[in-house]
């Protein structure tokens, strides 16, 4: 497929396919976070619910970016781990895919709805942390740091703002709806007996918002994690996104170079300078590889990655120096950097990109793995949260609060939980109706167990899996 030797392309086959069974695990882990509702209030038939879910959750991976899963791949800088032993590579992707893989199977086994994105954001984590520590490493830290901290507040502040969003959603809804809609809302549903025409929709809909949002933050992760993989193993067909014309690249190069160098150095801090000089000597290196004969318009195979390091190192640079604000700069130029540091059109389009098959494959991967399994969560959810029955008001409050969260991070490109923001927004409208003694304080209690471990663990587990395949490969 890629001329690869055989043993490579088996470790490659496995890695794809375990990334698949990831992301399958992830389908029916998290479906009960869009279907629990629907099922509880009686809206839908369980197996027409996890089918329509499964179908939304697939077109979300589809058309929801790649916005999330370069944020997955840029958590961890690859460009540091990659050298020319490619089982150091094979290494990584085992470790982070084998962690994750356990954590979500163990969790769904106990019902507990822990979150597939903590999972394997605590996975990648545990591998860069292990590489920080190998003696080989003469690059520093193994981590993004200031990529990490964005997602963690991202994580951390999500299942809050869903808590507190709830309870607002539950109040407005008490203070607006008169009193015969009132007691038709925040009634429970009668056994067998589906609610309102009108209420139905509104839960369907939300049902289909919670399950595309879903797939468009979470199944993008599934996306991240597959580059990473690809990147790891064959570099040199994947580090850059070749169906650009790398002429397009040398071009920006020389703009970038022009405008750096009409920034006063001797204004800048030193680390600002420091900053100054790698982007100025990384398009130099960049340029030369780039003046070099190519073949169909593409790097030769043995300086893609080495370009791919120099591209994220002119962006990150730039970025810094920008955000510093000591670059003295006039606005157009200024604009133009800020463009070409993080902007789409950028020189980042070169290495932040995913191939449709790709995708197709993750968004049938999740599409899949949302179809089965569920049953164990929704349990959790729809009757282990709080001490009632799911009325429609809390079930259509809960995933407002999803879709609308999981939405804008998605847009954002910040990944967040689907299962903590929507397991919080339960626990909102529980605490909303009757106070926090409406929950059921066992569950809540191993829930909350769930997230606080699931980070450590899976950094722990992931970092000792790696220390472990490096010895053996």
């Amino acid at each position: 497929m890629f001329g690869l030797e055989t043993d490579i392309f088996l470790l490659l086959a496995f890695s794809l396919l375990a990334a698949c069974a990831f992301e399958f695990v992830n389908g029916f882990h998290d479906t009960a976070n869009a279907v629990a509702t629907v099922i509880y209030t009686n809206s839908l038939k369980p197996n027409i619910a996890v089918m329509w879910s499964g179908f939304c959750n697939f077109l979300g991976v589809f058309f929801g970016g790649i916005a999330v899963a370069m944020g997955i791949v840029n958590l961890l800088p690859v460009e540091l781990l990659i050298d020319q032993n490619v089982y150091h590579s094979v290494a990584m992707v085992f470790s982070l895919l084998f962690s994750a893989i356990i954590w979500n199977l163990g969790t769904w086994w106990f019902g507990l709805p822990s979150s597939s994105s903590h999972t394997l954001i605590g996975s990648i984590l545990g591998v860069g942390l292990a590489f920080t520590f190998m003696p080989e490493n003469t690059h520093g830290a193994g981590v993004n740091w200031s990529k990490a901290q964005e997602l963690f507040t991202s994580l951390l502040t999500s299942p809050i703002f869903g808590f507190a969003l709830a309870i607002i959603i539950m109040f407005i809804l008490r203070r607006a709806l008169s009193k015969p809609l009132r007691d038709v809302v925040f009634s429970e549903p009668q056994k067998n007996t589906p609610p309102p025409i009108w209420i139905r929709a509104i839960l369907v809909t939300t049902c289909t918002l919670v399950s595309f949002f879903h797939g468009s933050n979470d199944g993008q992760k599934g996306v991240g994690l597959v580059m990473l993989i690809l990147i790891g193993i064959v570099p040199a067909h994947f580090a850059l996104d070749n169906s650009i014309n790398p002429v397009e690249m040398k071009t920006e190069l020389a703009r970038i170079d022009e405008t750096i160098g009409r920034i006063d150095t001797v204004g800048l801090s030193a680390s600002d300078r420091e900053h100054w000089h790698t982007i100025k000597s990384e398009i130099a290196l960049l340029t030369i590889q780039l003046n070099k004969p190519m073949v169909d318009n593409k790097l030769p195979k043995e300086v893609r990655m080495n370009a791919r390091k120099s591209l994220l190192l002119i962006s990150r640079n730039t970025k810094t120096i920008l955000e510093n604000g000591d670059a003295n700069l006039n606005s157009a130029d200024t604009e133009f950097l800020k463009g070409q540091a993080g902007g789409e059109k950028g020189i980042r389009r070169f290495t932040d990109y995913a191939p449709d098959w790709v995708i197709l494959m993750i968004s049938l991967s999740l599409g899949l793995g949302t179809m089965v399994g569920w049953k164990r969560i929704v349990v959790t959810i729809g009757e282990k949260i709080g001490k009632q029955h799911l009325t429609y008001a809390q079930g259509a409050s809960a995933e407002l609060v999803a879709a609308s969260t999981i939405g804008v991070s998605s847009y954002l490109g910040l990944p967040v939980s689907t299962t903590h923001v929507l397991s919080s927004g339960i626990a909102g409208s529980m605490v909303a109706s009757k106070g926090v003694k409406n929950l059921q304080a066992g569950t809540i209690r191993n829930i909350v167990i769930a997230w606080i471990l699931t980070l450590p663990v899976t950094m722990f587990l992931s970092g000792t899996l790696y220390a472990f395949f490096r010895w053996i490969l």
